[in-house]
């Protein structure tokens, strides 16, 4: 039993020593993350402020509450309260000496701070706490232009000192601007960013308005007044009162929220000043304004990964930014975003931001990408299947609608109006309403081909009959063995950025009006990453000898905003031709007319048996005799 006893003390020993040395060769596995935090260059820094205490101070349960009692309030109704009518004279009065506002004593302006002082003690000591952060802000936007300093109270009553504050009319922002004057005021407001929200812009916005406001009415209260419900009501009191200008003396013509919105400034004011007297101390402060610096952001990033990095409450973050809507900081090439941060944070930031940024962009790169389309022509060997985008003609319906006319539906469906008048047999350019319009438009899918085995390049040098090859000098009438080849299989091309018709056509030695023909496009326009056609189908040459050229005229039905001079440079001809041809006496041309923009006069002759052009005349016999057999495939039609 002994034995037995000290083999198993043994066998455990044994067991926790293995076990302890396979701990020991386990390494933490670090993420990505925290890989980037453990190179920071950190500093000593001050410890941060509580999220939670930050989050319930950017709660917007305060503004509610204040602005409800600013509309409710019955100024005339009397407060029990302790305060010594002679005590408050006496400290308005010292107010009122130091003050551009007119802070005289009456039964209403006692009312309203004893209400506050016996109902929102504790909502002043949060707001006194704000304050502490704000102020320096707004007494320096102030001082600019030159605005009583007593003004920033204004922001107490507006917001409640919460630049998210949105009013149920949609006013936003420590100074509740509107949408429109926002704009007027060069406050920027988008998807990411809401300047109406960031307190230094709002705060010069306010005082400019203030400004104006002031050169208006010459009165500060006055001022106050109109910044809640307009100058024009303001003014409409004045004339109400018989010409009055004192404040308490047009104020029962004013708006019912107005008549106690400057006594709740005034209130504000004087709680402020003698928060001490009354027993109100602050709460805990968020953090000093002149403790916090920005820096200019040069990748768009999220709170999310601000936070994470930096070690700051997404709810400071927000706290300290909050013109930014999404809790993300963006980044345009043409305007500059700034990140506000204690500036212990800066620090960190500034030393590390190279890795900062990599980590955002390693974030970035994670996110799941968009669609792209696969490229018709494979670059290698790998992949047997790929994907390739064709244009098919889809036929559609459009019933007239009563003002509609020929060339506004053209327009709509991106066809001509030659095009409509055939497909519908019409002869004139007038078309009744309710009548049902058959329009065939170009409708691009995608479909998955499997590719073909890798082969030696063959030069794309395509000979087909086209009004190109026989006005030009062709210098053999033998083809190659490599273009056979070529005409034999038909050949396509991605449309790349920057392509057009015309580089495409003259790059593949084809005309437009082939590429047109063979993709069935009724207009020059193209899609990115489309696949085209770039030579004939039908052709299929078993002969080493070119055929005679098939002798036609190309002709071009006039579109929106055509005119002699575009039309003649698209197709390399002059003027002087164009007007012959087509019989025109001055450069004018109707919308929708078919116009002949090159003559078929020349053609190649055998070289074998001379080297000179016939008349026009015997050119036109030898084109009327030569026939061309087709063969209809599945999905063919006449047009």
């Amino acid at each position: 039993m002994i034995i037995k006893k000290a083999a198993l003390s043994f066998f455990l020993l044994l067991s926790i020593q293995l076990f302890s040395q396979e701990i020991a060769k386990v390494e933490t596995k670090l993420s990505y993350l925290d890989s980037i935090k453990k190179t920071f260059v950190k500093d000593d820094m001050a410890s941060c402020v509580d999220s939670l205490w930050a989050k319930q101070l950017t709660d917007l349960d305060l503004y509610n509450n204040l602005n409800e009692d600013i509309k409710t309030i019955n100024i005339d109704e009397k407060v029990d309260y302790e305060l010594p009518t002679d005590l408050l004279k006496a400290r308005l009065k010292a107010m009122d000496e130091k003050s551009p506002f007119n802070i005289e004593y009456n039964e209403g302006l006692e009312n309203i701070i004893k209400s506050f002082l016996k109902n929102r003690k504790k909502s002043f000591s949060r707001l006194l706490a704000l304050s502490d952060f704000y102020f320096p802000i707004f007494e320096e936007a102030l001082a600019k232009e030159n605005v009583p300093l007593e003004i920033k109270y204004l922001a107490v009553i507006e917001s409640a000192l919460n630049p998210k504050a949105v009013s149920r009319v949609g006013a936003t922002g420590l100074w509740q601007f509107m949408y429109q004057t926002g704009k007027q005021y060069n406050l920027n407001i988008d998807s990411y960013v809401d300047e109406r929200s960031d307190p230094l812009k709002s705060s010069e916005a306010a005082a400019t308005y203030m400004t104006k406001m002031y050169a208006i009415f010459g009165d500060w209260d006055l001022v106050l007044a109109s910044y809640n419900s307009g100058p024009g009501n303001v003014a409409k009191a004045i004339r109400r009162s018989g010409g009055q200008q004192n404040y308490w003396n047009i104020r029962k013509n004013l708006p019912k929220e107005t008549q106690a919105y400057v006594p709740a400034f005034l209130a504000t004011m004087y709680i402020f000043e003698y928060h001490n007297e009354h027993g109100i101390r602050p709460d805990k402060s968020i953090i000093k304004h002149f403790s916090t610096d920005t820096i200019m952001i040069k990748k768009q990033m999220s709170f999310k990964q601000i936070s994470d990095l930096l070690d700051v409450s997404v709810e400071q973050l927000q706290l300290l930014n909050p013109s930014y809507k999404l809790n993300v900081v963006p980044f345009y090439e043409n305007q500059n975003h700034f990140l506000r941060l204690p500036k212990e944070k800066i620090a960190v930031f500034t030393s590390n931001e190279n890795r900062i940024y990599a980590y955002v962009q390693h974030e970035m790169d994670l996110r799941e990408k968009p669609f792209q389309l696969t490229n018709a022509i494979a670059l290698n060997d790998i992949v047997n299947y790929t994907t390739q985008s064709i244009t098919l003609p889809k036929t559609k319906y459009y019933k007239v609608k009563r003002g509609d006319n020929l060339g506004e539906i053209a327009d709509k469906y991106s066809v001509t109006i030659a095009d409509l008048k055939k497909w519908n047999g019409l002869k004139k350019n007038t078309v009744s309403y309710g009548k049902s319009l058959k329009i065939i438009t170009n409708e691009s899918i995608v479909r998955t081909v499997r590719k073909e085995p890798k082969t030696n390049k063959i030069p794309l040098e395509i000979v087909t009959n086209n009004q190109k090859i026989a006005a030009s000098d062709v210098k053999n009438n033998t083809i190659t063995k490599a273009d056979t080849v070529s005409q034999g299989k038909s050949s396509y091309y991605v449309v790349q950025k920057g392509d057009n018709l015309g580089n495409i056509a003259k790059n593949h030695n084809v005309t437009v009006e082939e590429i047109k023909l063979w993709n069935h496009l009724s207009n020059v326009n193209i899609q990115l990453g489309a696949s085209l056609q770039i030579a004939n189908k039908e052709a299929d040459i078993k002969q080493e000898t070119a055929p005679t050229p098939k002798l036609e005229n190309i002709e071009y039905v006039v579109l929106k905003g055509d005119n002699l001079g575009k039309i003649a440079k698209k197709f390399g001809t002059s003027l002087d031709d164009l007007k012959q041809w087509n019989n025109l006496q001055d450069h004018n041309v109707a919308l929708g007319s078919t116009l002949i923009v090159a003559k078929n006069e020349v053609a190649i002759m055998n070289r074998a048996s001379a080297n000179t052009f016939k008349k026009k005349e015997n050119l036109a016999s030898v084109s009327k005799n030569t026939s061309t057999d087709y063969y209809v495939k599945k999905g063919d039609s006449l047009y």
